[in-house]
């Protein structure tokens, strides 16, 4: 398959993290959606709350773009599809422009995706140009579009930081800094969109802000080429795998659980808060969350409690990442000190810290196969188990997250992109772990029209706006 196909796109980056790239994304997508187009989205990074925030905006599921984690392939066939059944595609980077290896300025580049630099104008004036001016120009090669600014107080104010502009940028308009246009955050980034109940609210009046000051016509059109494309293999046909889905367990990629459907699997989705028990499944998936946020609540749906244990006890696999590691620990105790006692598969305890403990691309090699992805958390876990794996990091950053396993239960910090290695996913959910690999091609599959993740280096992740 390599036909080519065209649509306007822009890649909204910024200096730093924190100059509220995802607001503005998303008023740039609700803008355009409220207007009759069809937008579709993506996120520079490893990232799962601002993609959620996205596509309430856009009306349209987001996925992730990485050179690494991705891949060049895998992210050339999620644009390539993307346009052809959209408008307009919207790309918002990660931390700032230039920032990690490779950048959301490589992205960029890589597809010819024109960059709309955002740029935080609080208590500032004519610097606002000197900074557009050094994003424009500091890469010769880097396809540019313009500049907007974010947070800005008057009108007076939007025409200095628009006057202050050189050598022909374009403005893009202004966006205000009311207080009912921010998006709201905690520790891991923004407060997931499910938990907001004005956002709907909050997205039409970021919309309306920015179409009174911005031009509204899309950009010129990319062009974007077609994919090679390799077929899945039926490796979980028939298979049954429950996923903890609610506010406590919400981190998943759309791509990994396109990729489970892709390959056979009947995916069941279930809230370990409220549901006194599991679906009637042969494989659990526990995803990250924030069960720190709802931990006592966990602990006294002893139900459900006992459910997780009989699962695993009749020996059917188990994965759990991060926060549904923390889940199947003996006990969570909270920043302020409260203590849950939960699953207790895992034999640990888990306390959260107010700083960062993790953060970095994961590689990690388990008996299964090679798998990437990425960890982030703000919690501490003390076991004495011993671990069957390490990540590594391709940038050098904090965290060799272990792998632990008891029978078919695998749990780990590690957020796992499962388009990475198929075959080793299906592996890690087929209760038939002898059957799985003797259907093990010889070759590493991919999901119908996910094309072979291709590293061609690493990027950071980052988080904070």
């Amino acid at each position: 398959m390599n036909s080519h196909r065209h649509c306007p796109a822009v890649l909204i980056a910024a200096p730093a993290s924190g100059q509220g790239k995802t607001t503005v994304t998303a008023a740039l997508a609700r803008l355009h959606r409220n207007q009759g187009r069809k937008v579709r989205v993506f996120k520079c990074g490893p990232d799962f709350l601002d993609p959620m925030i996205l596509e309430r905006a856009s009306g349209a599921p987001v996925y992730q773009l990485d050179m690494w984690m991705v891949g060049e392939q895998e992210s050339r066939r999620l644009l390539w599809e993307a346009a052809g059944e959209a408008d307009l595609i919207l790309i918002e980077g990660v931390m700032g422009l230039f920032d990690g290896t490779p950048s959301s300025a490589d992205l960029a580049r890589h597809f010819g995706v024109p960059v709309l630099g955002v740029i935080d104008g609080t208590a500032m004036a004519q610097t606002f140009g000197a900074l557009a001016l050094g994003l424009a120009k500091y890469q010769p090669d880097l396809p540019f579009a313009g500049v907007l600014a974010n947070r800005v107080g008057t009108l007076r104010h939007a025409q200095l930081l628009e006057g202050s502009l050189t050598e022909g940028l374009r403005w893009y308009g202004a966006l205000s800094r009311e207080t009912a246009i921010e998006l709201p955050s905690r520790h891991l980034g923004l407060v997931q969109a499910s938990e907001l109940n004005d956002l709907d609210l909050r997205l039409d009046a970021a919309a309306e802000s920015l179409a009174s000051s911005c031009d509204v016509t899309l950009p010129p059109a990319v062009e974007f080429a077609g994919p090679d494309v390799i077929a899945a293999d039926p490796l979980l046909k028939g298979i049954r795998i429950a996923v903890a889905r609610d506010e406590a367990f919400a981190f998943t990629y759309g791509a990994s659980l396109d990729l489970l459907r892709a390959m056979g699997a009947e995916l069941l989705f279930f809230s370990p808060i409220r549901d006194a028990d599991l679906p009637e499944a042969d494989s659990l998936y526990l995803p990250g969350g924030y069960p720190e946020l709802h931990h006592v609540a966990l602990s006294q749906n002893t139900s459900m409690l006992d459910a997780i244990r009989a699962h695993h006890a009749a020996g059917k696999p188990l994965l759990a990442e991060c926060g549904g590691m923390l889940y199947l620990l003996d006990s969570l105790t909270d920043v302020e000190g409260a203590r849950a006692e939960l699953v207790g598969l895992l034999k640990g305890d888990a306390v959260m810290q107010k700083r960062l403990a993790a953060l970095a691309l994961q590689a990690v090699e388990l008996p299964e196969g090679s798998l990437r992805g990425h960890t982030y958390h703000h919690s501490l876990t003390s076991t004495e188990l011993e671990p069957i794996a390490r990540g590594l990091s391709p940038n050098g950053g904090r965290g060799a997250e272990a792998v632990y396993r008891e029978g078919r239960m695998t749990a780990s910090y590690v957020h796992f992109y499962f388009p990475s290695n198929p075959t080793a996913v299906a592996a890690l959910f087929a209760p038939d772990l002898d059957a799985a690999f003797a259907s093990r091609p010889n070759r590493r599959t991919v999901a119908p029209t996910m094309g072979h993740p291709t590293p061609v280096g690493a990027s950071l992740l980052a988080k904070r706006p």
